[in-house]
C-alpha cells in the first residue's frame, strides 16, 4: 500500500513510524514532512494547506490511503477533497472538524446537548466583550474562536490582563481572523487530562490518557506553547473517572455531532479538567494532539493502519485496540526564545543510538545536514515499566542531543509523579 501523511511535525513523525510497522505498507509520502521525517518517509514539498496540490499528488501517485493529521487542512476540507477523487482518508470531514475550528461552535454544542464544560459567553463585538469583563469574576479565560497553533488561549488573573487579551485578539488581530470572535469562559481548577479517542461516528475507543505541559518554563510558568512535554498514562485519570467521561462526555459528544449532521470519523481529542464537581471539557481537537501522540502511539500494541482503516470504513467495533501497560515520557527540545522570537539554522547532532527514540518537529536538511528550522525542534520519548524510569530515560536521551540555543523544561512528569504518590 502507498500511504500519504499530511503534515510536517513531531506528531506526523510518530504517526509515520507507527504506520511503517504494517508489512503491507510499501511507501509513505509525507507532505511536506521535515528533515527528520525524511529518514522514515519520502518528503514532498507540498504544504499541508495546499489542498489542490495534495489532491493532485494523490491522483498522480495512485495513493491508496491518506492520513490527514493537522488541524488546518482538516478544517479546510482536505479529507472531503481527497475522498471526492476516491482516496480513502483517516480524519474528519470539514463539517465535523468545526468542533476544533470554532470554539464558539464547540461551546454552543456542549450547551445544547448538556455536555459538562465551563460557563461561557461568546462575542463578536470588542466593546461588548470589554463591558462584560467589567463585572466578570476573575481569573477568567479568553479564547480566540479559530485556530491559533495552540496559543489562542489566555488565562487572565486580573481584569486588566483579560481586557488586554481581548484587545490583542479582536483589535490587533494577534491571531488573524481567528480572533474575530472570542469566547470568555469560567476559570476551572483541577488536574488536566488529554484523552485521544478513535471513533467512526458510532464506536468510541479512548487511547491511553496523557498529561501535557503547555507552559514554556518550569513549574508551569511563562507563555503557552504547543506543548513542552508529555507523560502517559495520566495518573489522575482513574478507571472510575474514565467510565464517567465515557457516559457523560465521549458518547454524548459523538451523538451530538451525529444529530447535527456532522458525523465525526477520525481521532477526537478531549481536553479535560477534573474539577471538584466532576470532569469538564476544556477543549476539543479534531486530530491527534502534539506532543500527546509522541507518548500515546509508542504504547499502542495494535496495528495503527488496521485501526485507521476500520475507522474510515465504519467498523471500528470489529478491531482490537490494545495498549502496553507501561509508561511513556516525551521531553521536547526547543529553540531558546520559543514561543516568541528564536534563531534557527543551527546544526543538529542526534547520535545514531538515540534516533529511534526521537520524533523530529522543526528541522530541515541543508546540504545533507540536519539544521534547526522551528521553535519545537524535536521530542525524545522513552517507554518504561514505571513512570520515574520513563522520565529519567527521556531526559537521558535529550542530554545526548546537541544544537545551539537548545532548551527544555526540567520538570516534565513531576506533576504526574506527585499525583501518583498522592502528594
Amino acid at each position: 500500500m502507498k500511504l500519504m501523511v499530511i503534515g510536517g511535525g513531531g506528531r506526523e513523525h510518530a504517526v509515520i513510524r507507527k504506520l511503517k510497522e504494517n508489512p503491507a505498507v510499501t511507501e509513505i509520502y509525507a507532505l511536506p514532512g521535515n528533515g527528520g521525517i525524511a529518514a522514515d518517509a519520502t518528503c514532498v514539498p507540498i504544504g499541508a494547506k495546499d489542498i489542490e496540490g495534495i489532491v493532485r499528488f494523490a491522483r498522480e501517485n495512485a495513493i491508496d490511503y491518506a492520513v490527514v493529521t493537522p488541524d488546518d487542512p482538516l478544517v479546510l476540507g482536505c479529507v472531503d477533497a481527497l475522498e471526492a477523487v476516491g482516496v480513502p482518508c483517516f480524519g474528519p470531514c470539514a463539517k465535523a472538524a468545526a468542533i476544533e475550528g470554532s470554539k464558539v461552535f464547540a461551546k454552543d454544542l456542549m450547551k445544547k446537548y448538556g455536555i459538562p464544560t465551563a460557563a461561557y459567553q461568546s462575542f463578536s463585538d470588542m466593546d461588548e466583550a470589554l463591558r462584560f469583563l467589567d463585572t466578570a469574576p476573575m481569573p477568567t479565560v479568553v479564547k480566540a474562536d479559530g485556530l491559533a497553533l495552540g496559543k489562542g488561549v489566555i488565562i487572565a488573573k486580573t481584569r486588566a490582563e483579560a481586557k488586554a487579551a481581548v484587545v490583542e485578539m479582536m483589535r490587533d488581530h494577534k491571531f488573524g481572523k481567528s480572533g474575530d470572535k472570542i469566547v470568555i469562559e469560567e476559570y476551572l481548577e483541577g488536574p488536566e487530562v488529554s484523552v485521544l479517542a478513535f471513533t467512526d461516528g458510532k464506536t468510541v475507543v479512548p487511547m491511553v490518557s496523557s498529561m501535557d505541559h503547555k507552559r514554556a518554563g518550569d513549574n508551569d510558568t511563562g507563555l503557552n506553547t504547543g506543548g513542552m512535554g508529555t507523560v502517559a498514562p495520566n495518573p489522575c485519570y482513574t478507571e472510575a473517572i474514565a467510565a464517567r467521561c465515557m457516559e457523560e462526555i465521549f458518547l454524548p459528544t459523538i451523538r451530538a455531532m451525529n444529530l447535527e449532521g456532522r458525523t465525526f470519523k477520525g481521532c477526537l481529542y478531549f481536553g479535560l479538567m477534573l474539577t471538584k464537581n466532576g470532569p469538564r471539557v476544556i477543549e476539543y481537537n479534531c486530530r491527534f494532539g502534539d506532543p500527546e501522540t509522541q507518548v500515546v502511539l509508542p504504547l499502542l500494541e495494535s496495528d495503527l493502519l488496521t485501526i485507521m482503516r476500520a475507522v474510515t470504513e465504519g467498523r471500528l467495533s470489529e478491531v482490537e485496540v490494545r495498549f502496553r501497560r507501561q509508561y511513556a515520557c516525551c521531553v521536547i527540545l526547543a529553540s531558546r526564545g520559543y514561543p516568541e522570537h528564536y534563531e534557527k539554522g543551527f546544526p543538529l547532532t542526534i547520535p545514531e543510538a538515540v534516533r529511534g527514540h526521537v520524533y523530529v518537529a522543526g528541522a530541515a536538511l541543508k546540504d545533507g545536514e540536519l539544521v534547526t528550522s522551528g521553535g519545537r525542534v524535536l521530542g525524545c520519548t522513552a517507554v518504561a515499566d514505571t513512570l520515574p524510569q520513563a522520565i529519567a530515560q527521556a531526559y537521558a536521551l535529550a542530554g545526548q542531543i546537541r544544537f545551539e540555543n537548545a532548551y527544555c523544561r526540567t520538570d516534565i512528569g513531576q506533576r504526574a509523579l506527585r499525583a501518583l504518590w498522592g502528594e
